[in-house]
């Protein structure tokens, strides 16, 4: 694991090697064991490197046995132990036992085609020496990120923005379309980032540059293809068969090893998986909140006890009031760019908690978009009901549901607020109602907020359905959701809040073959009468109890929502107010406070809106305004004081 770096001149003159420490020093919490360069002519990569496996010998940048070919790579080959038997085999001979090194000599033996063959997580850079010939790449899911910067005479890349923004000349003004995607999503999708000089290479790509020109290929997209011959029961057990495996192959690690522990079905899936696959108890990690009714129905903490217990865990859990103030600053310039999921700061807080112990972690991320696990995929079998129902009394329903309360910090509040989006969405085409479901601002409120400003909108969500082809639709959903939510949210915000860390966090239930077994199941299999995840839950039947599999879903955030109306309240105010949105001229200051005011009465839950906003003038001041987050974070406190 690490974070790696490079430039390569499109002219063919020769690259300038001392830009590459700028980017190393900035991306120092990726890798403080070790760094690494090699320049080449008009070629020059590097890395920071996390020791994981071959703790000795695993040094980047790592080279042929006839130095043709450089390699520096971020990340994990689950498999390198099965593709170096087989390279062996073809007659290379390998110098150290690291996994990366089997990346070189698939390259030599398969030519690009190679990236086929691993299973993984990895972004990496290939520098061929002697075609001249650079191969970045990055794996299927986007676990790990790449961003790259190309201004026609030099292209570079990073495992993070701000390696590129060390680059002297690089545009680091916001980008329009960009800004409008995260209003819509809360999140900005590959192949857009918030910089204007930067943008993000999407997952299973492949980036080539040879003489001068630089071309982008696609090797893998998840199946649309649905199978029906298989029974539900063939299905189930290829599915506890694939997830057993895949946690056994990503347990490898020659330093300590432990695992996220939330008590939900995915979480408690990958612990239950380990602690067969171990002769040692598994450490387990938790964090809960405590405090308010709010902090209260966030907290997960006894689930996560009782499978420890279950299990014979090292378990260890952490309640936590974090200090926002503090934290936000230093959190979204470890992200790159804003984020509206609270799960960023959980996901920190778990992940510093866990390095104390061990530097690799496994996680439960991925489930939910894999076998339907989200209330969203119940929207189309919501809506077929509806559409039954007399004419008069659906347009009732609508009318009601604009009235609706609405708020997620308790359970009939948060049922009110489910209702009243399906019922503003019903009517719609089914690409658009999922549309509305995702999005944290509408297109229409986006062109509110941003005063009709001119850009070129980009809707990531329907350039998704156009790919997610057949007549599945919970498939077509997951398929969005892996396009754009999970590279781009979830996995995003886990790489960057554990390596934020210099934690290694690995995903198995993201394990490319489960991933597509899961794909090629039929929806009446995953999602069964309204129970979510149906065929995981039925995988796991004998191995977790009925009151894990069964109890009620938990999104893994923060009551960030109550905290907007009370403790945050003046830091919502402060980033907020009409002298700050005027300065920073992005926004119309009447919606702003409509929202706002909206939020406080509970007409509408406005948590993703509000910090959506709330995070991106946080960012501003940091990346825009070019300020240290420890600036930043002062003038709130003395602000606030």
């Amino acid at each position: 694991m690490c974070g790696i770096y490079g430039i390569i001149q499109l002219d063919g003159k020769p690259a300038d090697p001392s830009l590459l420490p700028r980017m190393g020093r900035v991306t120092l919490h990726r890798g403080p064991d070790d760094e690494g360069m090699h320049a080449d002519g008009p070629c020059a990569i590097g890395m920071r490197r996390l020791s994981i496996i071959d703790l000795s010998g695993g040094h980047q940048p790592i080279s042929s046995q006839d130095g043709r070919v450089w390699l520096v790579c971020n990340g994990e080959i689950y498999n390198f132990r099965e593709l170096r038997r087989e390279l062996e085999g073809c007659g290379h001979a390998f110098k150290t036992h690291s996994d990366s090194e089997v990346v070189l000599y698939a390259y030599l033996e398969y030519g690009d085609s190679f990236v086929e063959r691993l299973n993984g997580m990895f972004g990496f850079a290939l520098w061929d020496g002697v075609r001249r010939r650079l191969l970045v790449g990055r794996d299927r899911l986007g676990i790990k990120p790449l961003y790259v910067a190309n201004d026609g005479k030099q292209l570079a890349f990073a495992s993070e923005a701000k390696a590129l923004l060390e680059l002297p000349g690089l545009d680091r003004a916001l980008d329009p379309a960009s800004v409008a995607s995260y209003l819509q999503l809360g999140y900005v999708p590959a192949p857009q980032c918030i910089f204007r000089g930067i943008r993000k290479l999407p997952p299973a790509t492949l980036l080539i540059v040879e003489e001068g020109r630089v071309e982008q290929r696609r090797y893998w997209r998840v199946p649309n293809d649905v199978d029906r011959s298989l029974s539900e029961s063939q299905w189930i057990e290829r599915v506890r068969a694939r997830m057993e495996q895949s946690v056994r192959m990503q347990m490898v690690s020659d330093v300590p090893l432990g695992a996220f522990l939330s008590g939900g079905v995915d979480s408690s899936g990958v612990v239950a998986f380990m602690a067969r696959a171990s002769a040692d108890p598994i450490k387990t990690y938790a964090i809960g909140f405590g405090g308010s009714r709010a902090d209260e129905y966030y907290n997960e903490l006894p689930y996560a006890r009782r499978v420890a217990e279950l299990f014979g865990t090292e378990h260890r859990e952490i309640v936590v009031k974090p200090d926002v103030v503090s934290l936000l600053p230093r959190l979204l310039w470890h992200m790159d760019e804003p984020v509206a999921d609270t799960a960023f700061i959980t996901t920190y807080l778990v992940s510093e908690f866990a390095r104390r112990d061990v530097t690799v972690i496994l996680s439960g991320v991925g489930g939910d978009e894999l076998f339907g696990g989200y209330r969203r995929y119940l929207g189309d079998h919501y809506q077929k009901q509806f559409e039954r129902l007399p004419r008069w009394v659906r347009a009732g329903a609508r009318a009601l549901g604009e009235k609706l309360p609405s708020d997620r910090h308790s359970s009939v509040l948060n049922m009110l607020r489910l209702a009243k989006g399906f019922l503003a969405s019903t009517g719609q085409s089914f690409e658009a109602r999922y549309g509305s479901y995702v999005q944290v601002f509408s297109p229409a409120a986006t062109g509110l907020l941003l005063r009709g400003q001119g850009y070129e909108r980009y809707d990531a969500v329907e350039a998704a359905f156009q790919m997610a082809k057949g007549d599945d639709a919970l498939n077509r959903m997951m398929v969005v959701d892996a396009e754009t939510q999970l590279p781009d949210d979830l996995l995003m915000l886990t790489d960057k809040m554990s390596m934020a860390v210099s934690l290694e966090c690995r995903v198995p239930l993201l394990d490319h073959e489960l991933v597509e077994l899961a794909a090629r199941m039929p929806e009446q299999v995953k999602v069964r009468n309204g129970r979510l995840k149906h065929a995981m839950k039925s995988a796991l039947t004998d191995v977790l109890p009925p009151d894990i599999l069964n109890r009620k879903k938990r999104g893994f955030g923060t009551p960030m929502g109550a905290w907007l109306k009370t403790d945050l309240k003046p830091l919502l105010a402060r980033m907020l107010d009409e002298p700050t949105v005027a300065k920073r001229g992005l926004f119309d200051y009447a919606q702003v406070r409509s929202l706002v005011s909206d939020h406080e009465a509970n007409r509408i839950d406005g948590t993703d809106q509000l910090l959506s906003l709330m995070n991106l003038e946080i960012w501003s001041r940091i990346y825009l305004d070019r300020r240290t987050p420890d600036d930043v974070t002062a003038e709130l406190k003395e602000a606030l004081a």
